[in-house]
């Protein structure tokens, strides 16, 4: 693979933090976690989307999001409640375990972000997280 193309080097970056992110999470943890459920915890924190809005921001299909809320909820980390005045749609909301599980998540990544801000220096780190952010569309 070439990775000298932009689009090839972040998604390279991408798996490989993914992966190291995750095999420092099973070191440490008996609750074994997928991306998709990973993603779903992220999206719910603080907030009470339904199923079709996780779906969406998810860019999968909502019986893949349906499935992977059955696991999440069989695990004791969020709870599927109907919506007011709507017997479709289903909001999903996290768990004191699955709020505790988001945050032990998080300062993984934060240890991870201060290794890399060491490895190629912290005015680095800066401006890429800020060139990341921009709007390049």
């Amino acid at each position: 693979m070439d990775y000298t193309n932009i689009i090839d080097l972040i998604f390279e970056k991408q798996l490989r933090l993914s992966k190291l992110k995750q095999d420092k999470w099973n070191s440490k943890n008996s609750e074994q976690l997928t991306n998709t459920e990973w993603s779903i915890l992220a999206l719910l924190y603080g907030k009470l989307p339904t199923i079709s809005e996780v779906a969406q921001q998810l860019g999968i299909t909502r019986q893949a999001t349906h499935k992977t809320m059955k696991a999440l909820d069989a695990k004791g980390l969020i709870v599927v409640n109907p919506v007011e005045n709507n017997h479709r749609n289903k909001c999903i909301k996290l768990t004191p375990l699955g709020e505790e599980i988001y945050h032990e998540n998080q300062k993984i990544k934060n240890e991870m972000e201060k290794e890399i801000g060491q490895k190629i220096g912290q005015d680095k780190l800066y401006l890429l997280k800020e060139l990341l952010k921009g709007d390049w569309n």
